[in-house]
C-alpha cells in the first residue's frame, strides 16, 4: 500500500528541518512527511566534537528544537525509518517499512564518515560522524591514555584539541603541512599548529597511514608508511565524510560525490536536495561544488522551501564555518586557497587576535577571524570584491593592511 504526503523530507538533519520550520513559517498547512534511519530527534552536530566529546553537554542539549517546538510543526515524523530507493518519475520513495508518494521529494539524508580502505572493525578504533559516535569516543578516552587522531582537517583538530583538553596524551597524523591547511591557508595553518603544540598535542604531518596494529581485537597503534608504529589506546579516524545516497543508486539522479542539483537546489521535477548530501552546480561556470557545515545546511533548507512554494530566488549564500580550539575562536567567511596572498586587515597573528582577507588573482575569496568575532564580520562584504578596491576602503579607515606570504 502506497501513502500520499505533499512534503517528503528524508532526513532529519539541520537542512531537512530547516526546509521544514520554513515551510510551515509561509503558512502552508498541508502534510509534511519527515523520515530519518537515524533513532535521534534532530540535533546539532558542531557541539558533538566539542562540548559533548569534553562532556560539557549532554545529548539532550544537542537538539535544534525543543520536542514542543517540534510538534507543533505538524510533521509526520518517523525515526529509525530507512530509505531503500527512490522512483524519480513517480516521486515515490520507498523505505524499510511503507512506500511514499509525494508532490515534493527533499533529499536531505547528509552524510557517513570515511572510512580508510584497510580499516578493520577493532575496539577502541571510532568513526565520527552522529551523537553516538560522540558517546562511544568519550567513554574509550576517559579509560584510556593515548589517542591518535587519523586526520589534520577540521574534526581531527577539534577531537585533538577536545582530548587533549580532558587529559589525554594526543597525536594527530595526517598529509597536510599544517592542520586544517585546507581550509585555513598554510600561513594560518602553522599559527594553529603552533597552538596545539603549545597545548602538548603532538604531530606527524606530511604522513602516510598504512595500517594498525592490534592485540586481542583491540587496537593498540597506528601504522605509517615511514615505517613506525604510533602507539595508542584509542584511534579515530577523522578523514571526511561521505555523501549518503547510496540509497539513490538506479533512481536516475545525476549522482556524483552528491545530489548534483542547479542553483536553487533542485535534482530533478519536484526533487530537490539540500545540505552535506547536496552538490550544487554553478550555472555560468558549469563547475559544482558540495559544502559540509551547519550555515549551509540551513540557508539550502531555505532555499529549497521558497522552490517548493513557488517564491524562490537563486540562493547566493557565502561559505561559512567557525571552529573553537583550545580557546579560540575561528571563523572563515568565504573560502582560502592554499596559494591564496593573506593579508591581515585587523589585529597581529603575534598576539593571538586578528583578521586577516584572502585574495586570488585580485580578488578577495575569504575572511578569516581568529579571536576577533565582531571585527571578522564587520569585514564579511570585501569578499567578492577587488583588491583594489578594498585598499581604496582601508586607506579611508576601513582597516590596516599588511601582506603575508603563504
Amino acid at each position: 500500500m502506497t501513502v500520499h504526503t505533499d512534503v517528503l523530507i528524508v532526513g532529519a538533519s539541520a537542512a531537512g528541518l530547516a526546509t521544514a520550520e520554513a515551510v510551515r513559517r509561509s503558512g502552508f498547512d498541508d502534510r509534511i512527511t519527515m523520515i530519518a534511519a537515524e533513532l535521534q530527534a534532530p540535533y546539532d552536530r558542531p557541539p558533538l566534537s566539542k562540548q559533548v566529546l569534553s562532556g560539557a553537554w549532554d545529548r539532550h542539549r544537542t537538539r535544534l528544537r525543543p520536542a514542543d517546538f517540534i510538534v507543533s510543526l505538524d510533521l509526520d515524523l518517523t525515526l529509525g525509518e530507512t530509505a531503500l530507493s527512490l522512483d524519480v518519475a513517480s516521486r515515490t520513495v520507498q523505505t524499510d517499512r511503507r512506500t511514499i508518494a509525494a508532490d515534493h521529494v527533499v533529499i536531505a539524508t547528509g552524510a557517513y564518515p570515511r572510512g580508510l580502505p584497510y580499516q578493520p572493525q577493532l575496539r577502541g578504533l571510532h568513526m565520527f560522524r552522529s551523537i553516538d559516535d560522540a558517546m562511544a569516543l568519550r567513554a574509550d578516552l576517559l579509560e584510556a591514555d593515548r589517542l591518535v587522531v587519523v586526520g589534520d582537517g577540521v574534526l581531527g583538530a577539534e577531537i585533538a584539541a577536545t582530548a587533549r583538553g580532558m587529559g589525554a596524551d594526543v597525536t594527530v597524523v595526517g598529509p597536510q603541512t599544517g592542520l586544517m591547511e585546507s581550509q585555513l591557508g598554510s600561513a594560518v595553518a602553522a599559527i594553529l599548529t603552533e597552538l596545539h603544540a603549545a597545548q602538548g598535542v603532538r604531530t606527524r604531518l606530511g604522513a602516510q597511514v598504512v595500517g594498525f596494529t592490534e592485540a586481542d581485537r583491540r587496537v593498540t597503534g597506528v601504522r605509517l608508511a615511514a615505517g613506525d608504529t604510533l602507539p595508542a589506546d584509542v584511534v579515530v579516524v577523522a578523514i571526511g565524510a561521505v555523501p549518503a545516497t547510496d540509497w539513490l543508486s538506479g533512481s536516475g539522479l545525476h549522482v556524483d560525490d552528491g545530489v548534483v542539483c542547479d542553483r536553487w537546489c533542485r535534482a530533478a521535477d519536484g526533487i530537490h536536495a539540500a545540505g552535506d548530501v547536496a552538490r550544487i552546480r554553478d550555472a555560468p561556470t558549469g563547475s559544482t561544488y558540495r559544502r559540509e557545515n551547519r550555515t549551509n545546511a540551513t540557508e539550502q533548507g531555505i532555499a529549497v522551501a521558497a522552490d517548493i512554494l513557488g517564491v524562490a530566488t537563486p540562493p547566493t549564500p557565502i561559505p561559512y564555518f567557525w571552529s573553537d580550539q583550545f580557546g579560540t575562536k575561528i571563523q572563515v567567511d568565504g573560502s582560502i586557497r592554499r596559494d591564496a596572498e593573506m593579508s591581515v586587515l585587523d589585529g597581529d597573528p603575534a598576539a593571538g587576535r586578528f583578521v586577516a582577507s584572502f585574495q586570488c588573482d585580485g580578488v578577495v575569496t575569504g575572511i578569516l577571524g581568529w579571536n576577533m568575532p565582531k571585527q571578522s564580520r564587520r569585514h564579511r562584504g570585501r569578499i567578492g570584491i577587488a583588491v583594489s578596491d578594498v585598499e581604496e576602503g582601508v586607506a579611508t579607515g576601513l582597516g590596516r593592511r599588511h601582506h603575508v606570504r603563504q
